[in-house]
């Protein structure tokens, strides 16, 4: 099998994997607050990892100095910074909502890719960009006027995450193809599980709490959420991600992502009964329509 196909089978179970998660996320929050969730969860993941190289029969990898330096450059706004915006977003926020915002990913792709890697967009591009845009302006405004500031503060920080993921394809492209696809998702995890362990920890011992450090492990809603983000959600998807970026072109990689937030939105409303609101549909129209014309104005011109 060639290596293309194998990294498009790859991103269509992440994306299935990371369009669930977000509903993870909210069950694990009823039981640990974001710090504790975060590093259990790079914890299991960190685990999970050892596990793999383990009975895999995969050499442990070894960095140099300046090996290590451009990684924690990408572990920066992956995992750190996303996973720390998104899972504190989703404590003010439901998930489909949350999907929704999601679905803007290819839009901030292609700005972000304007800005540092100077690709052009044409004028039917920019207007769809700007219908996406309006959309999620839309959604945000009418959620500060009907849903309350905390519930406008949970969509600001789910839109950083974003720009925190972004930041992380563009970066990863370049970074990715000077290293071992497993070996970048291993540093990634034990850096992950190293800072969160840390601020949870600190947290605790501040507050005179580090024995309840533990305690959400004993409801059974959060064993299983935890193992799903630690082991799939991060550790497979984050493997898929990196071998795919190391094939594809990352414009490719976030369009296959767009399926996520379609499954998160589902998830919510399906699952957790969670409601949609009329301003939610119109704006959440608004960006899909603006996402298509995007892709699709760009995928015409590549073709002329």
């Amino acid at each position: 099998m060639k290596k293309e196909h194998k990294a498009y089978i790859g991103l269509t179970l992440g994306t299935l994997i990371t369009g669930l998660s977000v509903m993870f996320v909210i069950i694990a929050l009823r039981s640990a607050n974001t710090s504790d969730l975060l590093a259990h969860r790079f914890s299991v993941g960190t685990l999970g990892m050892l596990v793999a190289y383990t009975f895999g029969k995969v050499k442990f990898p070894r960095f140099s100095f300046k090996q290590i330096l451009p990684l924690l450059v990408l572990s920066t706004p992956y995992p750190i910074l996303f996973f720390t915006l998104q899972t504190e977003g989703l404590k003010h926020t439901t998930a489909s909502q949350a999907g929704i915002l999601l679905a803007m990913m290819p839009i901030l792709t292609v700005i972000v890719a304007s800005i540092f890697l100077k690709e052009k967009s044409n004028i039917k591009q920019i207007i769809s960009i700007l219908l996406s845009v309006s959309g999620i302006v839309y959604i945000l405004l009418k959620t500060g006027l009907d849903g309350g500031n905390n519930n406008l503060k949970g969509n600001v920080l789910i839109l950083l995450s974003m720009i925190s993921v972004v930041t992380y394809y563009t970066l990863a492209r370049k970074i990715n193809k000077n290293y071992n696809t497993l070996d970048i998702s291993f540093f990634m995890t034990l850096t992950a599980c190293v800072v969160f362990n840390l601020i949870a920890i600190f947290g605790h011992i501040k507050a005179g709490t580090i024995s309840q450090f533990y305690d959400p492990f004993k409801e059974s809603s959060f064993l299983w959420s935890i193992f799903y983000l630690g082991i799939l959600s991060f550790m497979f998807t984050s493997f898929f991600s990196n071998y795919a970026l190391a094939v594809i072109p990352a414009s490719q990689v976030a369009i296959f992502n767009n399926l996520s937030p379609i499954i998160t939105i589902f998830s919510g409303v399906l699952i957790l009964n969670e409601r949609l609101y009329t301003f939610h549909i119109i704006g959440g129209l608004m960006v899909i329509f603006g996402v298509i014309g995007t892709l699709f104005f760009k995928e015409k011109r590549g073709s002329n």
